[in-house]
């Protein structure tokens, strides 16, 4: 499966979750009910993965968690807040710097439409490339 239609299965099994719940619940509610949906789609996850943090060559004594790594390619960062701000793009950018990954979704579900809660974050060559939503 190419990285295109990866993310779109991601984002169909979000759709799918958010069609059934609706916005406004905890993110935590959301990220349980898309690892079922994943798991119902066979698409291969790890959730909460920790992510070793370095220092100038130091290890930090605090990892960080990613949400979801799927296919072991695409960081999933889910939010359930008002709306998406330039530092939550900023934050999956540096997860992909972090992991080497080139590829993460930002999903955001406290919106009426599941789409426009939506971001697609491209991290290449130390260039970062984020589409406002996927409409």
């Amino acid at each position: 499966m190419t990285e295109n239609e990866l993310t779109g299965e991601i984002i169909g099994a979000a759709i799918e979750v958010h069609r059934i719940l609706g916005p406004g619940l905890l993110e935590h509610v959301y990220e349980e009910c898309l690892t079922q949906e994943l798991e119902l789609r066979s698409i291969p996850f790890e959730r909460q993965r920790r992510v070793r943090v370095e220092y100038k060559g130091r290890p930090v004594a605090a990892d960080l968690k990613i949400d979801l790594l799927v296919d072991d390619h695409i960081i999933v960062e889910l939010k359930s807040i008002e709306q998406l701000l330039p530092v939550h793009g900023a934050q999956l950018l540096t997860y992909l710097r972090l992991t080497g990954k080139q590829l993460g979704l930002l999903i955001n579900f406290n919106v009426p439409v599941l789409h426009n809660g939506v971001q697609r974050v491209v991290h290449r060559l130390s260039k970062l490339c984020v589409s406002a939503s996927l409409r």
